[in-house]
């Protein structure tokens, strides 16, 4: 019986939103997507966050919603990329939920969101190059998770029966 909640911590595009939604299900557990909560908080979009008031304005909405967000129990919080960079955010992720890294190569994240027009951080830029220097940077804060696992050439649900088997084989 997992007691915690499951916190998933990694850079965009290595699947959190899909696994956190099949660990939900199959735990029966609602979903809190980060972003999503400030959006509605905000009643803006994540990329007019930053447009209009930056990002250093967009980490502080952030951390205060993960600190409401760690008050809840029995649910599956899926973060944005940034949000395990700051100190604070992962101690109150690691205090209330057993946190999952989930990390894919620089190509596979290219591959899975190289059409999306919510990734505020890769505006403007090459791609590729600005996914592989943010990694880079971002890689020794997501290894703080509890558990880390690669992503690549794995399915949404695959990685979810995995994170579910880990925890059964670790927590029991």
């Amino acid at each position: 019986m997992i007691s915690k909640n499951i916190a998933l911590i990694g850079f965009m595009g290595t699947g959190k939103t899909s696994v956190g939604k099949i660990l939900a299900r199959r735990l029966g557990w609602p979903v809190v997507d980060v972003d999503l909560y400030i959006e509605a908080k905000e009643n803006k979009i994540i990329t007019d966050i930053f447009e209009k008031a930056g990002e250093a304005y967009f980490r502080l909405l952030e951390k205060e919603a993960i600190r409401e967000i760690c008050k809840r129990r029995q649910i599956v919080i899926t973060t944005g990329g940034g949000a395990a960079l700051d100190p604070e955010n992962l101690e109150a992720l690691k205090a209330s939920s057993h946190v999952i890294g989930l990390s894919a190569r620089p190509e596979t994240i290219y591959r899975r969101i190289k059409d999306s027009r919510r990734r505020p951080l890769l505006d403007g830029k090459d791609k590729l190059k600005e996914i592989e220097r943010l990694l880079a940077v971002r890689k020794p804060f997501y290894e703080k998770a509890d558990f880390y696992f690669q992503t690549d050439g794995r399915s949404a649900a695959q990685m979810a029966g995995h994170i579910l088997r880990t925890l059964a084989e670790k927590i029991a």
